[in-house]
């Protein structure tokens, strides 16, 4: 009789510490993620300034676009400084937008385009992209993993007794034209 209560007793136990490491371990995983966003984004802030000297040469009349390079490596570096994953990704976003205007000065210029450096900091602007959109993902992922942990039964029992609460993950709006699906939306894609 008293050995069948010890094995439920040990299991309970052995439940409760496998419970809370892994609320642990993604916990540590998510500080880990926001971490590798914030070291992508300053590879891109120490390549943006090799792409503008490229871009400068080849381009003296894109004052413009030198100068909008400028302002994303500064706000970039703010960013990344400030440690906030809001501020972190507002840059990224930024500097997405600004990476399509190059591309499309690049694209347009046959003298820059042909340019290997240009070429390979774009490439490298690109991959350093890429992998900062893979850190937001893997972000996502182990927030609603916790967050699960967190409400469902029986690891919320873990979560209460050690005042486990709910991971933020990416803050996004929950109002606005990003989350409607228009018309032209729905058009398929006329390719000439």
């Amino acid at each position: 009789m008293f050995i069948p209560i010890l094995v439920v007793l040990g299991v309970i136990v052995f439940y409760f510490f496998g419970t809370y490491n892994r609320f642990q371990t993604i916990k540590t995983r998510i500080k880990a993620s926001v971490q590798e966003i914030g070291n992508q984004l300053k590879r891109q802030v120490e390549l943006i300034p090799n792409l503008a000297n490229s871009v400068d040469k080849y381009l003296k009349h894109e004052k413009n676009i030198i100068k909008a390079l400028a302002d994303a490596r500064k706000i970039v570096s703010e960013a990344v400084g400030s440690g906030s994953t809001d501020k972190m990704l507002k840059a990224q976003d930024m500097v997405q937008k600004l990476l399509g205007s190059i591309k499309i000065v690049v694209e347009s210029n046959p003298q820059l385009q042909a340019e290997k450096v240009v070429s390979k900091l774009m490439e490298d602007l690109r991959d350093t992209s890429d992998k900062i959109m893979y850190a937001r993902r893997t972000l996502i992922d182990l927030s609603a993993d916790y967050n699960r942990m967190v409400v469902t039964v029986p690891s919320n029992l873990v979560a209460k007794i050690f005042s486990f609460k709910e991971e933020k993950g990416l803050a996004t709006p929950l109002e606005g034209s990003h989350l409607e699906v228009s018309k032209e939306d729905l058009k398929t894609p006329e390719i000439k």
